[in-house]
């Protein structure tokens, strides 16, 4: 493994959906409030030394009409009406005035929204991605952000799925090939 080299001015921090329509879902190897801890720990980090934090959320309209809906054998959303504020992000990511939120409509963070002018305007190379569901959004997200050139670090104990293989599989098999898979610990050393 090559050392973490993490340049604050060029980073970003990119959680994904940790809102609470998603942390109360029963998630594998890491417990939800585990990955907002070590969320939180790394975006006052990164923030401490310049960086910049974003927090997407997933959400869509009261009717659902801008919800995606291809026909599939497992579907994409549980049925029934959502609570109020499932799509706020929880108050212990402690979401500062000077962090970008973007909202999504699907899986990924990048396509419709407006993810990439934000970082680019910035001046970000390098994205170190969270989140909840590993093999969902921040799958989705980590794709696209290899397509659009970002180099990206992988918080393996900050991100979980609804199974071990949608956890294991990204983390050992995708990510590695998208960029540099680390703890939280590493993260928090190289920032340090």
């Amino acid at each position: 493994m090559t050392e973490t080299v993490i340049d604050p001015k060029t980073t970003a921090l990119v959680a994904i959906d940790l809102q609470y329509g998603i942390i109360g879902l029963p998630v594998v190897p890491n417990a939800a409030k585990d990955i907002v801890s070590h969320t939180a720990g790394i975006a006052a980090a990164l923030r401490a030394k310049g960086g910049l934090a974003v927090f997407v959320r997933v959400a869509n309209y009261a009717d659902n009409g801008d919800a995606l809906v291809p026909e599939t054998d497992t579907p994409a959303r549980p049925a029934g009406a959502k609570p109020a504020n499932w799509s706020e992000l929880v108050a212990e990511l402690g979401v500062g005035e000077g962090d970008i939120i973007v909202t999504k409509r699907q899986w990924g963070a990048f396509y419709g929204t407006d993810l990439d002018l934000q970082l680019r305007r910035r001046g970000i190379k390098t994205i170190i991605l969270t989140g909840i569901a590993t093999n969902i959004g921040v799958e989705s997200t980590a794709r696209a952000a290899f397509e659009h050139g970002y180099n990206q670090i992988f918080v393996s104990d900050a991100m979980a799925a609804l199974n071990e293989d949608g956890h294991r599989v990204p983390v050992t098999a995708i990510f590695p090939r998208l960029g540099k898979v680390r703890l939280a610990a590493d993260v928090l050393a190289a920032l340090d």
